[in-house]
């Protein structure tokens, strides 16, 4: 959209404000808002000076100036503020220079997309996320230097088949890993997702389908695939959407990937593909229909999974999902159609649709991060020529236990990640899509969680070490 449509929209639509909205290092959504007479073409085209300071990872107070400059393509309308207000997805640039803040991560997602057509292998990326979240109708957390708890409760989870209610319990409820797909009145939220959708479908986003998921209070709804930063930017409105729809219907919603102990943690799927001149090139007459690029390029999304896992599994929560068992796919196989190695290619009859599936990362990670990098080791496995190996057509948690060893897993802590992308970052410092210093600051950021979870005594070990 041009900069004369966006401010014809803007007086046409009567917007009160302009939301300006960035993503901060740990991929939260952040904003700053405008009264909207002071949006004019000299706004678009110079952008917003900011204090940068304040976003955790990146400048430090003596050289904290930055500035975001709104991308007009993003536009949207927010369909939650009392005020009429118009939103725009921006880039963070260096004041003096103009270039790209190198630890912005919207402007990572847009290097990266600028090195595909460097390399020639492609001009477009597409990526198809499919993040699941919990909903619930009460969440209590304490994080004191004497107490360390949680409880998270709602009307429609596994463990309240016996709650007295004022109203009486009407016993309707999905069991434990039984989400998938009943009918209401035991999915009582369908009508909740479908205000979600159809939200989104208002807003201009492309989406698909909804429905429960496995876990007890486990949804996903369907986002169609985009280019990379144009689908980060649609992760980061689906969160939003959903956050934000939940909490008018008195709920709350998280992406966090292991909220709850005994059931499915939440992914986030991505869905991947490369195209050129308008052609598929992961099509082909290889394995499953596949092109020896696309073969590559899994080779180089197994061979970096470990530091992949930093920005695709990038909380200490996130390692509580990726265990055995649970439909977690922790090791580092592929296959087509089977769901229990890391990679997946998808089953579909036409060439178009041909793509790859990274079963590991989850939902907390930050949408424009997490593609860069995925594209980034695929990338690096086609120009080098990694082999992924044969495909594992068998259910791999059904392997004998001497089998089962020979194959290499995904990290198993955040600690362990941060240390595997540290060892292994060549791949992604290619075209100065990541930088040293970004990845540096990212890891740093990344370690205070890790000792704050390594340094607070947990309730579980209250139990197993209390009396001893």
């Amino acid at each position: 959209m041009s900069k004369d449509a966006v401010l014809m929209l803007l007086a046409e639509e009567g917007i009160e404000f302009v939301d300006i909205r960035f993503t901060d290092p740990r991929g939260k959504l952040q904003h700053v808002t405008v009264v909207a007479d002071l949006v004019d073409e000299d706004f678009l085209d110079e952008g917003f000076m900011f204090d940068g300071s304040s976003i955790a990872g990146w400048k430090s107070i003596e050289a904290s100036d930055m500035k975001l400059m709104p991308d007009t393509d993003s536009i949207y309308i927010d369909p939650f503020y009392a005020e009429k207000t118009a939103c725009l997805h921006c880039s963070v640039v260096e004041p003096d220079t103009g270039e790209a803040y190198e630890r912005d991560p919207r402007g990572t997602a847009q290097k990266a997309e600028a090195y595909l057509k460097s390399t020639g292998i492609g001009d477009v990326a597409y990526m198809g996320p499919e993040a699941e979240f919990f909903l619930f109708d009460d969440v209590r957390y304490s994080n004191t230097i004497n107490k360390v708890s949680y409880e998270v409760d709602a009307t429609d989870a596994s463990w309240n088949t016996d709650t007295e209610y004022e109203m009486g319990n009407m016993g309707h409820r999905p069991g434990v890993k039984g989400g998938y797909f009943p009918v209401n009145p035991i999915d009582e939220s369908h009508d909740l997702r479908g205000e979600m959708l159809s939200t989104m479908k208002r807003l201009g986003m492309k989406v698909d389908k909804h429905h429960h998921e496995v876990g007890s209070c486990q949804h996903e709804l369907g986002l169609i695939f985009g280019s990379l930063t144009e689908q980060a930017d649609e992760l980061q409105k689906y969160k939003y959407v959903i956050h934000n729809v939940a909490h008018a219907y008195g709920k709350s919603a998280t992406f966090m990937p292991k909220p709850i102990a005994g059931d499915n943690g939440s992914g986030m799927h991505v869905n991947m593909s490369i195209w050129k001149d308008g052609k598929p090139v992961f099509a082909g007459d290889k394995y499953a229909d596949l092109s020896q690029e696309a073969l590559y390029f899994i080779g180089g999304i197994l061979g970096h999974a470990k530091a992949l896992n930093a920005f695709t599994n990038p909380a200490t929560n996130s390692y509580k999902r990726l265990i055995p068992g649970f439909e977690a796919p922790v090791l580092r196989a592929y296959s087509a159609r089977n769901r229990s190695g890391c990679v997946r290619i998808p089953w579909t009859e036409s060439p178009k649709a041909k793509r790859v599936e990274a079963r590991f990362p989850d939902p907390a990670a930050n949408p424009y991060l997490c593609f860069a990098a995925l594209l980034m080791a695929g990338l690096d496995g086609i120009k080098n020529k990694i082999d992924p190996g044969e495909a594992m057509d068998k259910n791999l948690y059904d392997l004998p236990a001497e089998e089962l060893a020979d194959i290499p897993t995904v990290c198993g802590s955040l600690r362990e990640a941060m240390e595997e992308l540290e060892a292994d970052m060549d791949f992604l410092l290619a075209g100065d899509v990541f930088t040293k210093g970004q990845i540096e600051g990212y890891i740093e950021l990344k370690m205070e969680e890790v000792e704050t979870f390594e340094h607070t005594p947990h309730p579980v070990e209250f139990g197993m070490y209390y009396s001893c």
